[in-house]
């Protein structure tokens, strides 16, 4: 398979109500560049291509930078999350990640083999959270809600994202960046409460954010009653701010 054989497949996977659907969810992106194919059929189309292409045929795809479709960036990072080297997946994240603009690109990935370098890979996270890019940064905050919440958690994480300056970017840039830190608070409530209350208690997170975290936190089944009953309590520090 060639990098025309897959856009030729993607272009017969083509779902128009599906693509009217999802680009309503990503305004700012020129439509011209969606196909209209489904997360699942990506993926699949995504192991065909390693499957079938030669190891040539692959990498000219992952160096063939910007892609013209939304739906062949989704297609590359499939491909970079399965590659198994330290080195060469972090690589291919790096080179990536500048062409990387909007939300649906940018999440849900996993690139697991970084994991075979934990210090190097949150070092590598820390600089992607001073990215001048608003896709890097929020690409960071979900490598450390996704792999450092857990057994790799560390308090210092916190400090770092609620450091995230979101008024470096505008418009639809910022509201992500916004969103993806208030996500990962509400996430790092769940798994690190006693870490992380402090940060709702004193108001550490700028208005918008705290009171996005709250409302994340508490519609979330991980949280337990007592615990949103509590946060609730704390909803009044950002009221002003809640409807914009």
């Amino acid at each position: 398979m060639t990098q025309a054989e897959l856009v030729k497949r993607l272009l017969t996977e083509q779902d128009l109500k599906y693509r009217e659907f999802h680009t309503a969810l990503l305004p700012g992106i020129d439509k011209k560049t969606f196909i209209g194919v489904r997360v699942p059929t990506l993926r699949k189309l995504a192991q065909e291509f390693v499957k079938n292409a030669s190891p040539a045929e692959v990498e000219k795809f992952l160096k063939h930078l910007p892609h013209r479709y939304y739906e062949e960036n989704q297609i590359h990072l499939f491909i970079v999350e399965k590659i198994r080297n330290f080195e060469s997946c972090l690589q291919q994240v790096e080179a990536f990640l500048p062409y990387v603009d909007n939300w649906a690109v940018c999440d849900g990935k996993s690139p697991k083999a970084l994991l075979k370098d934990p210090d190097r890979f949150q070092t590598k996270i820390l600089e992607w959270l001073k990215s001048e890019k608003a896709y890097t940064v929020r690409f960071g905050v979900n490598m450390l809600m996704a792999f450092f919440l857990d057994e790799r958690f560390d308090k210092k994480y916190l400090k770092c994202v609620a450091a995230v300056d979101e008024n470096r970017f505008e418009g639809a840039d910022r509201y992500y960046v916004q969103m993806v830190v208030a996500w990962y608070f509400a996430t790092a409530l769940a798994k690190q409460w006693d870490a992380t209350l402090p940060y709702i208690q004193k108001k550490k997170l700028s208005p918008w954010i705290h009171a996005k975290t709250i409302q994340k936190a508490c519609e979330s089944y991980r949280m337990t009653v007592e615990e949103k009953t509590l946060l609730r309590t704390y909803k009044s520090f950002a009221k002003a701010s809640e409807d914009r």
